[in-house]
């Protein structure tokens, strides 16, 4: 909502002595141009630069935006640059505190404001996913009407927290986590900035990198982190931050792991090797570093995706759903929470009978396509639903394998480029076996030759 009295005087008190407020809050970016990251949404003539009046608007008015992205990734700063630099009256409201009346109180304001002062409404609702679909709901004529222009915040799938109705009104925002470069620059400005630490301590390159893998692309983290390992050095009366101060202050161990470059891979091609080589053991060692060192965990969820079809297969069909909820868990919850669920899945996919049958049968299929061998479909398998089919001979001939005692057909349902290519060749590895004994009983039944 708008300042009242206290939060005036709050706001006034900060800008006295910015030195009482978080290192995080002091370094807000004040322009669109000290924006770290998001370059993609920041480009000229875009929403944002137009909310703020740095575009011509013509007979077209700002859009309402929602911002969805992960914590620490700019959301809140990109609201609080427009509030200081649009000629708009600014509210704010949190989707957490606030509900139907404040919004009303909100809308109406706006209105006055409008019909009296010729003045326009930015609204910027923090947590929008938090808002039920009736308080959605009471935003659409505002937004529609224009009224206000809203900026909403969320860190949730808005297609699945966001009423379509509000998504079809605005443009939607993606932001993406900052990558080490940006964060790297962000930390040195707040080192020696005269709004954050006035260089009063050095930060060397290992202490650095070791607070870019704590921050996981999380600006506030990392800003968080910077200042309390300042301030602990300072107490010891040091004028730089070593890496042990640093994990002191964040109890955190350094883990060598660059999270862009060899180490990375490494990691990553060790934990699906020991996985794929059944050490369960290995497997856990190296999701741990992984984690440790602030790896996305969505990440190694793929990667785990990747591998239960790659090399468990049908030697255990359980494997690839497990994996797949974990990836949706890990979505859900995010660290520290997550490494539960990865290691849950890390453990299933080690332990599982092996086979990377269905990695090898669609690559020799999709070798075989690569080379042209592909030919017109067999016309008794060809759609015959549509007007003129039959004349065609489409569908002709076609026999229903349901009609059939045995539920087999033995007709040609390959081209004649492929009709005797062996594709899958399953191992008696887990429950594959059982694939094994009806992939030759069917192949028998068709009257499939060798190739």
């Amino acid at each position: 909502m708008e300042p009242d009295l206290f939060t005036a005087a709050a706001e006034e008190r900060q800008e006295k002595d910015p030195a009482g407020s978080p290192l995080a809050v002091r370094m807000r970016p004040r322009t669109l141009d000290e924006v770290v990251g998001q370059q993609h949404l920041l480009k000229p003539g875009s929403p944002l630069r137009r909310l703020v009046g740095e575009s011509s608007r013509g007979p077209a008015g700002p859009s309402s935006v929602i911002l969805w992205g992960p914590p620490g990734t700019g959301k809140t700063t990109l609201a609080y640059v427009v509030s200081k630099a649009t000629d708009a009256r600014f509210v704010e409201l949190s989707a957490i505190t606030a509900g139907v009346k404040e919004v009303r109180a909100v809308i109406d304001g706006a209105r006055r404001a409008t019909g009296g002062f010729g003045k326009e409404t930015v609204l910027f609702l923090d947590e929008i996913h938090r808002f039920s679909k009736a308080q959605q709901d009471s935003l659409l004529p505002a937004v529609e009407n224009r009224w206000v222009t809203l900026i909403a915040a969320t860190t949730e799938n808005p297609f699945f927290s966001v009423i379509s109705p509000l998504l079809s009104r605005s443009l939607l925002l993606t932001l993406e986590p900052l990558t080490d470069d940006d964060l790297r620059g962000l930390l040195r400005r707040a080192v020696a900035d005269d709004r954050g630490l006035k260089g009063a301590v050095d930060l060397p390159e290992d202490t650095e990198d070791h607070l870019l893998r704590i921050a996981g692309g999380d600006a506030r983290r990392a800003l968080t982190a910077l200042e309390a390992a300042a301030g602990a050095a300072l107490d010891k009366g040091e004028a730089r931050i070593s890496l042990a101060t640093l994990e002191e202050t964040v109890d955190r161990a350094a883990v060598k792991y660059d999270r862009d470059g060899d180490q990375h891979y490494d990691v990553a091609s060790a934990l699906i090797k020991s996985i794929r080589g059944s050490d369960v053991d290995a497997a856990l060692h190296y999701l741990a570093r992984m984690i440790e060192a602030g790896e996305d965990p969505r990440f190694i969820a793929r990667r785990l995706m990747i591998s239960a079809s790659e090399d468990i297969g049908l030697a255990d069909p359980g494997a690839l759903p497990i994996a797949v909820a974990a990836a949706q868990a890990v979505a859900m919850i995010g660290f520290p929470e997550a490494a539960l669920t990865l290691s849950h899945a890390t453990i299933a996919l080690a332990l599982a009978p092996k086979s990377n049958s269905a990695t090898t049968a669609i690559g020799a299929a999709l070798d075989d396509v690569r080379k042209g061998l592909a030919g017109p479909v067999p016309a008794h398998l060809r759609d015959g639903h549509y007007k003129g089919a039959a004349k065609l001979g489409h569908a002709q001939g076609y026999v229903y394998p349901h009609d059939l005692p045995e539920g087999i057909a033995p007709q040609q349902y390959a081209p004649d480029a492929v009709k005797d290519r062996r594709y899958y060749e399953p191992t008696r590895h887990g429950a594959e076996a059982r694939y094994s004994d009806a992939v030759e009983w069917t192949r028998k039944h068709l009257g499939r030759k060798r190739d």
